[in-house]
């Protein structure tokens, strides 16, 4: 259920925000089914979860809802996370964040040396 009351508030805050055109990633394979209409359920306690964010999906032009499995879901709580942390005086202005996506991963980029010359587990070394 908490997968739903997720997806719920993230839907209600583009609804409140005028938001026309809408697209849902999740790692919620039920979820994302369920609201799809692909797969049904008979938990009591869903049932009215399910209908709510149908009735919402309704507010929009358009919404799609992608599954993503929670594996490859690390970039997906990446953007939630910078999302969560990013404030703007105006409430309705969301600023566009920029991605660049690299041919090597991060760990490919470290540094030997630090500016001072010394190597960058130096101040470790000596605290240790």
């Amino acid at each position: 259920m908490a997968e739903y009351e997720a997806c719920i508030l993230r839907i209600r805050m583009a609804v409140d925000m005028n938001i026309k055109e809408y697209f849902v990633i999740g790692d919620s394979d039920l979820l994302i089914h369920q609201v799809q209409g692909e797969w049904t359920t008979k938990n009591a306690k869903i049932i009215p979860y399910l209908q709510c964010v149908k009735e919402l999906c309704n507010k929009f032009t358009k919404i799609e809802f992608k599954h993503v499995p929670i594996i490859q879901n690390a970039f997906v709580d990446a953007l939630a996370t910078l999302s969560s942390i990013i404030q703007h005086p105006d409430k309705n202005y969301i600023n566009p964040i920029e991605i660049e996506v690299r041919d090597q991963h991060a760990y490919c980029f470290h540094m030997d040396e630090e500016p001072d010359g010394k190597p960058w587990y130096h101040d470790i070394k000596r605290f240790l």
